[in-house]
């Protein structure tokens, strides 16, 4: 609701995955401000708000397209070791929202098969496992994704800096688009998106659903 003014701006993202035998399939999309900003439908994706200038959004796509044949290249590998013949879904729900006061509010959750897989505790910069008792693939992913800057200090500075920077530029151009130059940042972290997607579906595939 951008004309009321008790209401948060909001950056916010949503992808899935979906694998089938050895098949994966992508879609999601990513809203500023309630208007659509990017779509991704297979291994297209799409600048619907003319957040970056051509030359730098073509890179952008290409980088986008190259992990995700890279990573459909990995499940076909992981289904021969392991065929599974059951649909795997993943969804990543994230971004952050900035409210009237000044104060802001980041958020990172994945599902996998619709229940509560896990999130991202962004001011500890700690995965927390969500799945409704002991689950030895989520035990796995909060521990692998714990290993690394990317998917802890470098998420969280998204979440908490960059995130809530595009929303400061908006709320200060009065609904104008504004905050060109954090714009590549915005598709770094769909493609950091992915990369975890990738790691859980890896896993979950590679083990067969025990580790």
């Amino acid at each position: 609701c951008p004309a009321c003014p008790a209401a948060p701006l909001a950056f916010t993202m949503v992808q899935h995955t979906r694998v089938f035998k050895g098949n994966s399939m992508f879609w999601g999309n990513a809203s500023l401000d309630g208007r659509l900003s990017h779509v991704l439908e297979g291994l297209d994706v799409t600048q619907v708000l003319p957040l970056e200038p051509p030359d730098a959004w073509a890179r952008r796509q290409r980088d986008v397209t190259t992990y995700l044949l890279n990573f459909g290249g990995l499940i076909k590998l992981f289904n021969k070791e392991r065929p599974l013949n059951y649909t795997q879904s993943l969804c990543c729900h994230f971004g952050c929202r900035l409210f009237p006061n000044g104060t802001s509010h980041s958020f990172y959750e994945v599902t996998l098969n619709r229940t509560a897989f896990l999130s991202f505790h962004v001011p500890s910069a700690t995965w927390e496992r969500r799945w409704p008792g002991d689950h030895p693939v989520a035990a796995f992913a909060e521990t692998e994704l714990m290993k690394y800057p990317t998917t802890t200090q470098d998420l969280q500075y998204f979440l908490n800096t960059t995130c809530v920077s595009i929303l400061q530029a908006q709320s200060a151009a009065t609904g104008k688009r504004s905050g060109r130059s954090r714009a590549p940042l915005v598709l770094g972290l769909v493609l950091g998106t992915l990369s975890l997607l990738g790691t859980a579906v890896g896993i979950f595939l590679c083990t067969g659903g025990s580790c």
